[in-house]
């Protein structure tokens, strides 16, 4: 769906992931943005993963391109990990040297409110970012076994039932990173490794509280209102 947006950016959103992803599902989106081009992708609601056959993984590959002078933001709403769920999933983006990303990924540990506790998970994450075919990023994330007591330990996740990583790459992104941090919580942290990039990792009790934090951060980096479904 293109629903109409109320900055200049196109604004994309997929349904066919709110139907949720068990094993054996394999699911691929490749998505080139030309050159100059503005685009803001996000999905109808919540991912969710559900419980999987053993050895059958839920499978997802997201290939994003930008040409010169583009602009692409990826916005998709939170992944939902349900009890003895299985996803291997990868996020590759490859930018032209003046184009401009903003990304969020967020997971969800299980439903807080629902009482839901993950205590058998196999999740493999993968994120790489190239910049005119230089890899400038890349993020992985391996979780096999009971994900509550891994995330329970202090120097992992101290208890945190939701986290997300946020990308920030375009041409003196770095400039951004103190009203970054102003934005963040205290169980969060921004970094830029280059003048062109920050990278920032957030955590927190749940999805409701995740969203109070990245709603006002996304608008903020976004310079424009978020996409519809991000408000409901």
């Amino acid at each position: 769906m293109f629903p109409h947006p109320q900055g200049d950016a196109l604004q994309a959103v997929w349904l066919n992931t709110a139907g949720g992803i068990t094993g054996g599902d394999d699911f691929s989106l490749s998505v080139e943005v030309a050159p100059e081009a503005k685009v803001a992708l996000t999905t109808q609601a919540a991912e969710r993963i559900y419980r999987a056959v053993p050895g059958a993984p839920g499978r997802v590959r997201t290939r994003l391109s930008a040409g010169q002078g583009a602009m692409l933001h990826w916005l998709p709403q939170e992944t939902i990990l349900f009890d003895r769920g299985s996803l291997d999933r990868t996020l590759s983006v490859d930018l032209a040297g003046c184009a401009s990303f903003l990304g969020i990924e967020t997971l969800i540990f299980g439903r807080a409110a629902m009482g839901e506790r993950v205590r058998d998970l196999h999740l493999r994450d993968r994120i790489d970012l190239r910049v005119d075919g230089t890899l400038v990023y890349a993020d992985r994330l391996a979780l096999d076994g009971d994900a509550e007591t891994t995330l329970g330990r202090p120097h992992v996740a101290d208890g945190a039932g939701a986290v997300a990583t946020l990308i920030l790459a375009a041409p003196g992104a770095s400039g951004r990173l103190d009203s970054i941090r102003t934005g963040l919580p205290d169980t969060a942290g921004a970094s830029a490794p280059s003048e062109d990039l920050v990278v920032a990792r957030l955590l927190a009790p749940d999805g409701f509280e995740m969203r109070r934090t990245l709603v006002p951060l996304l608008t903020a980096l976004s310079d424009a209102p978020l996409p519809r479904p991000w408000m409901i």
